[in-house]
């Protein structure tokens, strides 16, 4: 659900989700609208199934139903889409729902619990500077006993340096007093980190730095997503003036081993779970985990120079999740046989060919 519209920042360098877009706090009475509109859709689904003769359940074959004919508009399937899988989980967006004020989002938050008291998880995205400077702690409980279950916010580094080269608009501080503020507030934190941040330049500071901050916060999430650099981002034109200078795949997994290292006294889940990441097997709760995550990408480093670039190639198409996949003979035969084809028709096409398969991941 749409609480507000794009995001009120809008100018970091390495984003490029909102770009020309306008941010928007929505009406309060146009948020109660849109609940309204879905719990009429939903009582529509569940006479549907009774009619079905499917007692009241949200199946497969009433999904099926619902999403091949034509009668039905793209909001009766996401509707059907979410009852399917339970209707417990809402995701409040967009950038910064949090902007609004507060006493609107506990109302719409609560509205949506009075209607669909199913609902037993509300997420939203929120920037910390905003949750520092403008929300109390008081607000934040209050929107924690509204129904507000975790937030998102994007760390993206902990490096004062590197925010400010990134234009994040927030400051190392800022980013700890929002992280503790929602902690102490009894609300779920993931902190999202941008692998690759700091380039070949800063990646240590990068990864130093941005452990401190986690290390200060103890968020209840860490999830790592790899920096991709695409033409339209305005970090682009720092790369063509050779300001920032783009790492490679394996760089980034040095960066994160550092990082990881260096996380200390803290009780996170550590999270991979994102296409862009080279090894999704990097995953585990802090501390007990901390020397398999390490394990993990120093595997990788230890293989062969062939043996990397299969899987990265695996990955990057789609076929590989795992290291252990490298153990299956004819998938690594047909990738590394696709390789020397490739290399051999057009010298250093695989390489483009990898960095196109991630920009069309986004």
């Amino acid at each position: 659900m749409r609480f507000t519209r794009n995001c009120p920042w809008n100018q970091c360098e390495f984003c490029r989700s909102y770009k020309g877009k306008t941010f928007e706090k929505r009406k309060l009475a146009e948020i109660r609208g849109d609940i309204d509109i879905i719990k009429v859709i939903q009582d529509d689904i569940i006479d549907l199934s009774l009619k079905k003769g499917f007692e009241g359940r949200i199946n497969e074959d009433l999904v099926d139903y619902i999403f091949s004919n034509s009668a039905y508009n793209d909001c009766y399937k996401s509707v059907a889409t979410w009852l399917y899988f339970g209707g417990k989980n809402v995701f409040i967006q967009d950038a910064n729902s949090l902007a609004m004020n507060p006493r609107d989002f506990i109302d719409a938050l609560s509205y949506l619990k009075e209607k669909f008291p199913s609902i037993n998880r509300v997420t939203s995205y929120a920037r910390a500077r905003t949750i520092a400077k403008r929300l109390g702690l008081e607000d934040l409980k209050a929107m924690q006993a509204a129904g507000l279950t975790r937030l998102h916010i994007g760390l993206e580094t902990g490096s004062s340096l590197l925010l400010k080269e990134i234009n994040k608009g927030v400051t190392q501080e800022e980013q700890i007093v929002c992280g503790k503020k929602v902690k102490e507030a009894g609300i779920e934190l993931s902190e999202y980190v941008v692998l690759g941040l700091g380039g070949k330049k800063w990646w240590k500071e990068h990864a130093l730095e941005t452990a401190e901050v986690l290390n200060r916060i103890n968020p209840d999430f860490i999830r790592f997503r790899t920096l991709k650099v695409l033409k339209d981002l305005p970090l682009y034109d720092k790369v063509l003036k050779g300001e920032f200078l783009i790492p490679h795949d394996e760089d980034i997994l040095i960066e994160e081993r550092l990082l990881l290292e260096h996380l200390d006294g803290i009780t996170s889940s550590v999270k991979s779970d994102h296409v862009l990441n080279l090894i999704e097997d990097v995953e585990g709760t802090l501390p007990e985990d901390k020397e398999k995550m390490i394990a993990v990408i120093d595997r990788f480093l230890s293989m062969d120079r062939e043996q990397k670039l299969v899987y990265r190639f695996g990955r990057r198409a789609g076929m590989y999740r795992s290291l252990d996949d490298l153990r299956d003979e004819l998938s690594y035969y047909r990738i590394k046989k696709a390789i020397r084809d490739m290399e051999e028709k057009e010298p250093g096409s695989v390489e483009k060919t990898l960095s196109l398969l991630l920009e069309n991941y986004i």
